[in-house]
């Protein structure tokens, strides 16, 4: 065996190196890496364990362009990384890949569908044991090569009872229109809504949709509804608070987009001396860490949203080894009734 100086810096190590000090070739050494078959087991061991001794690390990346049927790659999209919701949502997700050896290989579409479109033809190129996609709606081009990929797919957030291949998530247009129905309930007549600027397809929109239809349905009237051009955090959730209030003093009661806006109109009402819920209430949507920085608790939307990047995965990743996995998987979600209204 042909003996090589180990640096101390062993990721420094190539193939090529791993190949010379087992008495192989490159292309025989890549072949055992990769499990194909074409050589001895004395040659297996001798390959690996020459990895092990020089701590050589393979380039995944590099083995997916080779062609590897074994890839142990998941594409996911998701919108953006400033919104807090999705890193819950991520965080799931690459828990449960991890735990099996899979890697994450995440793309940001930005909400825009032509930005999804552009990543999916990317990653498919890259030849991914699965993927995950945030949303329902994709452009028509995405959607066939989607259908024309044959891997196995997991839509998540937006439930969708005829996914193109499985799906998880919670009905939006149901959790705004129990929130609408709570706070009829609580003898609100005119409402409010702060959020953010979304596209149709977005999530928060059939929230939306939902509480303007509760509201409609128990005789109330949406007086204002504002959607910024920003960002759903605690920052717009103050300023659009003064905005709406200032457009409309006689709302007595708004939902928020997500709770990090609605964690914003607390505090703008208490720098302004605003009562909660005495002169106007507020609700969130979410549940999310930074509501339990208040005082006292919000009312809100409880989702599990790791959970929903778990199952997510946990489906995926039954399809991927041939198992039978649920087309449609409902996570529900939970009305917290606070102190905020």
């Amino acid at each position: 065996m042909t003996d090589l100086k180990i640096s101390s810096k062993n990721n420094k190590i190539n193939l090529s190196e791993v190949a010379k000090a087992a008495g192989v070739s490159k292309m025989t050494a890549s072949r055992v890496l990769r499990e194909e078959g074409g050589y001895s087991e004395k040659t297996r061991v001798k390959v690996m364990a020459e990895v092990e001794r020089l701590g050589y690390l393979p380039n995944r990346i590099a083995t997916v362009f080779a062609g590897d049927k074994n890839t142990t790659f998941v594409g996911v999209s998701i919108p953006d990384l400033g919104n807090e919701v999705f890193t819950h949502v991520l965080e799931g997700i690459d828990r449960k890949l991890v735990s099996f050896n899979h890697q994450t290989v995440l793309g940001m579409t930005q909400h825009a569908l032509a930005e999804e479109e552009t990543w999916i033809e990317t990653v498919l190129s890259w030849k991914p044991a699965g993927l995950i996609l945030t949303g329902r709606a994709h452009t028509p081009k995405a959607v066939q090569l989607l259908q024309s990929a044959n891997v196995p797919l997991v839509e998540i957030w937006d439930l969708n009872s005829s996914p193109i291949d499985m799906c998880v998530g919670l009905n939006h247009f149901d959790s705004g229109y129990d929130m609408g129905r709570f706070l009829l309930s609580k003898g609100y007549t005119r409402f409010g809504y702060v959020g953010t600027s979304h596209d149709a397809a977005n999530a928060a929109t059939s929230r939306l949709n939902g509480y303007a239809k509760a509201i409609e349905d128990g005789g109330g009237k949406l007086s204002k509804q504002l959607c910024l051009n920003d960002i759903p955090g605690f920052y717009p959730g103050f300023y659009g608070t003064e905005q709406l209030l200032s457009s409309d003093p006689d709302v007595e009661v708004i939902f928020f987009q997500n709770d990090n806006m609605a964690v914003g109109a607390v505090h703008f009402c208490q720098a302004q001396h605003i009562s909660i819920p005495g002169d106007i209430g507020i609700a969130g949507w979410g549940e999310l860490p930074i509501a339990s920085v208040l005082p006292y608790r919000l009312t809100t939307v409880q989702v599990n949203h790791l959970r929903i990047g778990q199952l997510a995965a946990e489906n995926l990743l039954l399809k991927i080894s041939g198992d039978q996995a649920t087309p449609v998987s409902d996570v529900g979600f939970r009305l917290v009734t606070g102190e905020t209204v």
